[in-house]
């Protein structure tokens, strides 16, 4: 637990259904006017869940999904693994993904999380750690500019309906210890 009041701990079967809500909630807020309103609009909670349950189900210890607790109830959801350089996958980690509650949004939970992620791919030897992020979010950007990490200059396309929202890449060096 940290000062907050903001525990993270490794995610459960039983916490699929709320890091759904979370995930779906944290598209639908801030990419808003980053990815067509029309793909937004059909991101249904009850399917995503039942993503992440099929996923959870099949894991296979490479992939570290990670909560945030507040107050007892889950307010964030984190999970990083190794990178993927197209199919392969390297002995860098990756930052798969992080949401937080979009009404938690600027209390500190995506840091904890971010901070945790971090710690976990040092402790595990990893040289760095890489994450993806679309290029016009500035928000997060900055969110990953404070948390020591830099754009490295590669680009990649991603398109959502039809349209091109490019995304960046952000890497930041991780010290074994």
């Amino acid at each position: 637990m940290d000062d907050d009041g903001i525990r993270i701990r490794p995610m459960t079967l039983a916490d699929c259904d709320r890091v759904a809500e979370i995930r779906v909630g944290g598209w639908q807020t801030a990419y808003q006017g980053l990815i067509p309103q029309s793909y937004l609009d059909t991101l249904d909670v009850t399917q995503d869940a039942g993503r992440r349950r099929a996923y959870f189900a099949q894991a296979d210890n490479s992939v570290v999904d990670l909560v945030a607790e507040q107050g007892g109830r889950i307010v964030g959801w984190a999970c990083h693994g190794p990178y993927r350089d197209g199919e392969v996958r390297t002995d860098d980690a990756e930052l798969y993904a992080i949401y937080v509650d979009p009404g938690q949004y600027g209390t500190g939970i995506g840091k904890s999380l971010l901070q945790e992620s971090v710690r976990l791919c040092t402790a595990a030897g990893h040289a760095r750690m890489l994450l993806w992020v679309l290029k016009d979010n500035v928000r997060a950007r900055r969110f990953y500019e404070r948390g020591g990490f830099r754009a490295d200059g590669a680009e990649e396309p991603f398109e959502v309906d039809g349209v091109g929202v490019p995304e960046v890449r952000y890497v930041r060096a991780l010290r074994a210890g």
